[in-house]
Protein backbone atom coordinates (compact mmCIF):
# COMPACT_ATOMS: atom_id res chain seq x y z
CA UNK A 1 0.00 0.00 0.00
CA UNK A 2 1.32 3.41 -1.01
CA UNK A 3 0.81 4.92 2.45
CA UNK A 4 3.30 2.43 3.86
CA UNK A 5 6.12 4.14 1.99
CA UNK A 6 6.20 6.82 4.67
CA UNK A 7 7.67 4.26 7.03
CA UNK A 8 10.84 4.65 4.98
CA UNK A 9 13.40 7.17 6.13
CA UNK A 10 12.89 9.34 3.03
CA UNK A 11 10.45 9.56 0.14
CA UNK A 12 10.70 11.29 -3.22
CA UNK A 13 7.78 11.99 -5.52
CA UNK A 14 6.98 14.01 -8.63
CA UNK A 15 4.03 15.84 -10.17
CA UNK A 16 3.35 15.87 -13.92
CA UNK A 17 0.51 17.25 -16.01
CA UNK A 18 -1.27 16.12 -19.19
CA UNK A 19 -0.36 18.48 -22.07
CA UNK A 20 -3.21 20.74 -23.11
CA UNK A 21 -2.81 19.95 -26.81
CA UNK A 22 -3.46 16.43 -28.06
CA UNK A 23 -0.56 16.75 -30.51
CA UNK A 24 1.82 17.11 -27.56
CA UNK A 25 0.42 14.19 -25.61
CA UNK A 26 2.74 11.48 -26.93
CA UNK A 27 5.73 13.42 -25.63
CA UNK A 28 4.32 13.02 -22.13
CA UNK A 29 5.25 9.35 -22.20
CA UNK A 30 8.87 10.28 -22.92
CA UNK A 31 8.72 12.57 -19.90
CA UNK A 32 7.38 9.74 -17.74
CA UNK A 33 10.02 7.30 -18.97
CA UNK A 34 12.77 9.75 -18.06
CA UNK A 35 11.25 10.50 -14.64
CA UNK A 36 10.80 6.80 -13.97
CA UNK A 37 14.56 6.29 -14.24
CA UNK A 38 14.94 8.58 -11.22
CA UNK A 39 13.08 5.97 -9.14
CA UNK A 40 10.48 8.11 -7.34
CA UNK A 41 8.18 6.54 -4.76
CA UNK A 42 5.15 7.86 -6.64
CA UNK A 43 4.16 10.24 -9.43
CA UNK A 44 0.99 12.33 -9.30
CA UNK A 45 -0.89 13.46 -12.40
CA UNK A 46 -2.89 16.68 -12.43
CA UNK A 47 -6.46 17.22 -13.55
CA UNK A 48 -7.63 19.95 -15.94
CA UNK A 49 -9.86 22.78 -14.76
CA UNK A 50 -13.26 21.34 -13.97
CA UNK A 51 -11.99 17.88 -14.92
CA UNK A 52 -11.52 18.88 -18.55
CA UNK A 53 -8.57 16.53 -19.07
CA UNK A 54 -9.54 13.75 -16.70
CA UNK A 55 -9.37 11.08 -19.40
CA UNK A 56 -5.76 12.04 -20.06
CA UNK A 57 -5.07 12.01 -16.33
CA UNK A 58 -6.25 8.40 -16.12
CA UNK A 59 -4.23 7.43 -19.20
CA UNK A 60 -0.98 8.86 -17.86
CA UNK A 61 -1.59 7.49 -14.38
CA UNK A 62 -2.23 4.06 -15.88
CA UNK A 63 1.08 4.20 -17.76
CA UNK A 64 2.90 5.13 -14.55
CA UNK A 65 1.23 2.36 -12.57
CA UNK A 66 1.11 -0.48 -15.07
CA UNK A 67 3.99 0.12 -17.48
CA UNK A 68 6.59 1.85 -15.31
CA UNK A 69 5.61 -0.05 -12.18
CA UNK A 70 5.62 3.13 -10.07
CA UNK A 71 2.75 4.04 -7.77
CA UNK A 72 0.50 6.62 -9.42
CA UNK A 73 -1.77 9.18 -7.82
CA UNK A 74 -4.46 10.70 -10.02
CA UNK A 75 -5.63 14.18 -9.11
CA UNK A 76 -9.39 14.52 -8.85
CA UNK A 77 -11.23 17.83 -8.52
CA UNK A 78 -14.83 18.37 -7.56
CA UNK A 79 -15.61 22.02 -8.29
CA UNK A 80 -17.09 21.21 -11.69
CA UNK A 81 -18.02 17.57 -11.10
CA UNK A 82 -21.26 15.82 -10.32
CA UNK A 83 -21.40 12.73 -8.14
CA UNK A 84 -21.83 10.52 -11.18
CA UNK A 85 -18.76 12.11 -12.79
CA UNK A 86 -16.62 11.15 -9.82
CA UNK A 87 -17.98 7.62 -9.76
CA UNK A 88 -17.24 7.29 -13.46
CA UNK A 89 -13.63 8.40 -12.97
CA UNK A 90 -13.27 6.17 -9.91
CA UNK A 91 -14.38 3.17 -11.96
CA UNK A 92 -11.87 3.96 -14.71
CA UNK A 93 -9.13 4.27 -12.11
CA UNK A 94 -10.09 0.90 -10.62
CA UNK A 95 -10.00 -0.69 -14.07
CA UNK A 96 -6.43 0.59 -14.41
CA UNK A 97 -5.25 -0.64 -10.99
CA UNK A 98 -4.94 2.90 -9.59
CA UNK A 99 -5.79 3.03 -5.91
CA UNK A 100 -4.95 6.60 -4.91
CA UNK A 101 -6.32 10.03 -5.74
CA UNK A 102 -5.27 13.47 -4.60
CA UNK A 103 -8.69 14.92 -3.78
CA UNK A 104 -8.92 18.65 -4.47
CA UNK A 105 -11.69 21.19 -4.76
CA UNK A 106 -9.98 22.69 -7.78
CA UNK A 107 -10.14 26.15 -9.30
CA UNK A 108 -13.47 27.44 -10.54
CA UNK A 109 -13.67 27.11 -14.35
CA UNK A 110 -13.90 30.45 -16.12
CA UNK A 111 -17.15 29.49 -17.86
CA UNK A 112 -18.85 28.42 -14.62
CA UNK A 113 -21.71 30.75 -13.69
CA UNK A 114 -22.35 31.99 -10.15
CA UNK A 115 -25.48 29.85 -10.04
CA UNK A 116 -23.57 26.72 -11.07
CA UNK A 117 -20.83 27.45 -8.56
CA UNK A 118 -23.31 27.96 -5.73
CA UNK A 119 -25.19 24.77 -6.64
CA UNK A 120 -22.21 22.47 -7.10
CA UNK A 121 -22.43 18.98 -5.60
CA UNK A 122 -19.33 19.40 -3.42
CA UNK A 123 -18.44 22.67 -1.73
CA UNK A 124 -15.08 21.53 -0.39
CA UNK A 125 -12.48 18.83 -0.92
CA UNK A 126 -13.38 17.12 2.36
CA UNK A 127 -16.98 16.76 1.12
CA UNK A 128 -15.72 14.90 -1.93
CA UNK A 129 -13.40 12.82 0.25
CA UNK A 130 -16.29 11.65 2.39
CA UNK A 131 -18.26 10.74 -0.73
CA UNK A 132 -15.36 8.81 -2.26
CA UNK A 133 -14.62 7.01 0.99
CA UNK A 134 -18.24 5.88 1.30
CA UNK A 135 -18.80 4.95 -2.34
CA UNK A 136 -15.46 3.77 -3.77
CA UNK A 137 -12.45 1.69 -2.70
CA UNK A 138 -10.08 4.57 -3.45
CA UNK A 139 -7.42 5.71 -1.01
CA UNK A 140 -7.13 9.45 -0.50
CA UNK A 141 -4.45 12.09 -0.27
CA UNK A 142 -5.15 15.77 0.35
CA UNK A 143 -3.57 19.15 -0.23
CA UNK A 144 -2.24 21.51 2.41
CA UNK A 145 -1.07 25.11 2.30
CA UNK A 146 1.96 26.26 4.35
CA UNK A 147 0.92 29.90 3.94
CA UNK A 148 -2.82 29.05 4.03
CA UNK A 149 -5.15 28.73 1.06
CA UNK A 150 -5.64 32.11 -0.56
CA UNK A 151 -9.41 31.92 0.03
CA UNK A 152 -9.16 31.08 3.73
CA UNK A 153 -9.94 33.80 6.24
CA UNK A 154 -7.01 32.84 8.44
CA UNK A 155 -4.41 30.17 9.07
CA UNK A 156 -6.59 28.93 11.93
CA UNK A 157 -9.49 28.39 9.54
CA UNK A 158 -7.24 26.65 7.05
CA UNK A 159 -5.86 24.32 9.72
CA UNK A 160 -9.40 23.43 10.75
CA UNK A 161 -10.08 22.47 7.13
CA UNK A 162 -6.95 20.33 7.20
CA UNK A 163 -8.27 18.41 10.19
CA UNK A 164 -11.56 17.88 8.34
CA UNK A 165 -9.67 16.35 5.44
CA UNK A 166 -7.86 14.02 7.78
CA UNK A 167 -11.15 13.01 9.40
CA UNK A 168 -12.66 12.50 5.91
CA UNK A 169 -10.04 9.87 5.11
CA UNK A 170 -6.88 11.56 3.87
CA UNK A 171 -3.89 9.29 4.47
CA UNK A 172 -1.25 11.93 3.76
CA UNK A 173 -0.93 15.49 2.52
CA UNK A 174 1.01 17.11 -0.30
CA UNK A 175 1.80 20.77 0.24
CA UNK A 176 1.35 23.71 -2.05
CA UNK A 177 4.68 24.97 -3.34
CA UNK A 178 6.60 27.32 -1.08
CA UNK A 179 9.95 29.09 -1.23
CA UNK A 180 10.61 30.01 2.40
CA UNK A 181 11.17 26.93 4.55
CA UNK A 182 10.38 28.84 7.73
CA UNK A 183 6.73 29.00 6.63
CA UNK A 184 6.72 25.24 6.23
CA UNK A 185 8.29 24.57 9.63
CA UNK A 186 5.79 26.90 11.27
CA UNK A 187 2.94 25.20 9.42
CA UNK A 188 4.06 21.73 10.59
CA UNK A 189 4.20 22.92 14.18
CA UNK A 190 0.72 24.44 14.02
CA UNK A 191 -0.72 21.39 12.25
CA UNK A 192 0.73 19.11 14.90
CA UNK A 193 -0.88 21.18 17.66
CA UNK A 194 -4.19 20.91 15.80
CA UNK A 195 -3.97 17.13 15.84
CA UNK A 196 -2.79 16.43 12.30
CA UNK A 197 -1.02 13.09 12.54
CA UNK A 198 -0.66 11.93 8.94
CA UNK A 199 2.53 12.50 6.87
CA UNK A 200 3.10 15.68 4.89
CA UNK A 201 5.07 15.90 1.63
CA UNK A 202 6.87 19.20 1.07
CA UNK A 203 6.02 20.59 -2.38
CA UNK A 204 9.03 22.11 -4.14
CA UNK A 205 8.88 23.93 -7.46
CA UNK A 206 12.15 25.14 -8.99
CA UNK A 207 11.83 28.61 -10.49
CA UNK A 208 13.90 28.46 -13.67
CA UNK A 209 12.52 31.42 -15.60
CA UNK A 210 11.34 34.93 -14.80
CA UNK A 211 8.04 34.14 -16.51
CA UNK A 212 7.08 31.83 -13.65
CA UNK A 213 6.86 34.82 -11.31
CA UNK A 214 3.90 36.19 -13.23
CA UNK A 215 2.14 32.85 -13.55
CA UNK A 216 2.81 29.98 -11.19
CA UNK A 217 4.05 31.99 -8.24
CA UNK A 218 1.25 34.54 -8.47
CA UNK A 219 -1.43 31.86 -8.74
CA UNK A 220 -0.04 29.88 -5.81
CA UNK A 221 -0.04 32.86 -3.49
CA UNK A 222 3.34 31.81 -2.12
CA UNK A 223 5.67 34.43 -0.69
CA UNK A 224 8.91 35.17 -2.51
CA UNK A 225 11.78 35.61 -0.04
CA UNK A 226 14.54 38.12 -0.66
CA UNK A 227 17.05 35.40 -1.53
CA UNK A 228 14.86 34.28 -4.41
CA UNK A 229 13.83 37.76 -5.56
CA UNK A 230 17.53 38.66 -5.70
CA UNK A 231 18.02 35.85 -8.20
CA UNK A 232 15.36 37.37 -10.45
CA UNK A 233 17.03 40.77 -10.20
CA UNK A 234 20.42 39.35 -11.21
CA UNK A 235 19.49 36.60 -13.66
CA UNK A 236 15.91 37.33 -14.75
CA UNK A 237 16.85 38.22 -18.31
CA UNK A 238 19.58 35.58 -18.61
CA UNK A 239 17.89 32.30 -19.50
CA UNK A 240 20.74 29.86 -18.88
CA UNK A 241 21.94 31.53 -15.70
CA UNK A 242 18.40 31.84 -14.31
CA UNK A 243 17.76 28.16 -14.89
CA UNK A 244 20.92 27.16 -13.02
CA UNK A 245 20.26 29.60 -10.18
CA UNK A 246 16.68 28.38 -9.79
CA UNK A 247 17.74 24.74 -9.65
CA UNK A 248 20.47 25.55 -7.14
CA UNK A 249 17.91 27.37 -4.98
CA UNK A 250 15.61 24.32 -4.99
CA UNK A 251 18.53 22.05 -4.08
CA UNK A 252 19.47 24.25 -1.13
CA UNK A 253 15.83 24.38 -0.06
CA UNK A 254 15.52 20.57 -0.08
CA UNK A 255 18.80 20.11 1.77
CA UNK A 256 17.67 22.50 4.48
CA UNK A 257 14.35 20.64 4.79
CA UNK A 258 16.10 17.30 5.17
CA UNK A 259 18.56 18.69 7.70
CA UNK A 260 15.53 19.76 9.74
CA UNK A 261 13.79 16.40 9.64
CA UNK A 262 11.53 16.90 6.60
CA UNK A 263 12.10 13.78 4.55
CA UNK A 264 9.08 13.58 2.22
CA UNK A 265 9.88 15.70 -0.84
CA UNK A 266 7.44 16.23 -3.72
CA UNK A 267 8.88 18.00 -6.78
CA UNK A 268 6.63 19.91 -9.15
CA UNK A 269 8.53 18.89 -12.28
CA UNK A 270 6.61 20.98 -14.85
CA UNK A 271 7.20 17.98 -17.17
CA UNK A 272 10.94 18.76 -17.24
CA UNK A 273 12.74 15.51 -16.42
CA UNK A 274 16.22 16.90 -17.05
CA UNK A 275 15.64 19.56 -14.40
CA UNK A 276 14.23 16.98 -11.98
CA UNK A 277 17.24 14.76 -12.66
CA UNK A 278 19.69 17.50 -11.79
CA UNK A 279 17.97 18.04 -8.47
CA UNK A 280 17.67 14.35 -7.66
CA UNK A 281 21.30 13.65 -8.54
CA UNK A 282 22.45 16.49 -6.31
CA UNK A 283 20.32 15.41 -3.36
CA UNK A 284 20.03 11.65 -3.49
CA UNK A 285 22.96 10.29 -5.51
Amino acid sequence: MLKDMFEQKRTLSFEVFPPKKDGEFEAAFDVLNALGKLEPDFISVTYGAGGSRRGKTVELASYIQNTLGIDAIAHMTCVGSKREDLLDVAEKLRENNIDYVLALRGDRPQNMTDEQFAGRDFAHANDMMEFLRENTPLHLAGACYPEKHYESFSMESDLNNLVRKQEAGAEFFISQLFFDNDYFYSFLEKADKKGVTIPVCAGIMPIISARQIGTTVKLSGSSVPKALSDLFAVYGDKKVEMRKAGIDYAIRQIRDLQENGVNNIHIYTMNKPKMAGEIVNAIYR
